[in-house]
């Protein structure tokens, strides 16, 4: 029994944690997609992102509340304001585009592997009802993920081409 709790207090906490770093996420392209003019793909394809961000949320919380828990309002609003830092701190870049879209695929590679554990961690726990939801989260992310991957060579020459005809390339 004791092996039982200690699985489900670190489900909870990864499924707290992943709540917060969704919330985070929001606060890294929210910002983002209002600034973008010259990268009209990149701004859909956030703002596309973003609804998914939303619904994943919302799956998250779903999930804690079935196991009568919610989400940790501290790690929410931390990891907002860090994201919200961050944001902020790529507006006064000259190269913004190339630095969001960096950090952006590095923070969707991350938010795969917190996938990948919370859905080792429902199997440990037996939380099959978890999974699929799990699941849907990750495709999701691994979706956004491969986009940037193929995108990131698209946007770094048009920022060069743009920089290069003397126009304003940062976003």
């Amino acid at each position: 029994m004791q092996d039982q709790t200690v699985l489900r207090d670190i489900f909870v906490t990864g499924l707290r944690n992943a709540h917060a770093m969704e919330n985070q996420a929001l606060s890294l392209m929210k910002p983002q997609v209002q600034r973008i003019a010259r990268y009209p793909e990149v701004a859909e394809r956030l703002k596309a992102h973003i609804a998914e961000t939303e619904g994943q949320i919302v799956r998250l919380e779903d999930i804690l509340e079935s196991l009568n828990e919610d989400n940790s309002t501290l790690k929410d609003l931390a990891l907002s304001f860090g994201g919200s830092v961050a944001a902020l701190g790529h507006t006064l870049a000259e190269d913004e585009i190339l630095k969001n879209a960096l950090a952006s695929y590095a923070f969707e590679n991350y938010e795969i592997a917190a996938y990948k554990s919370l859905l080792t961690m429902a199997e440990m726990g037996g939380y099959g009802a978890a999974k699929p939801i799990l699941q849907q989260n990750l495709r999701e992310e691994e979706q956004m993920a491969d986009w940037l991957d193929q995108e990131l060579p698209v946007i770094t020459r048009r920022y060069a081409d743009l920089s290069m005809a003397g126009e304003d390339a940062s976003a």
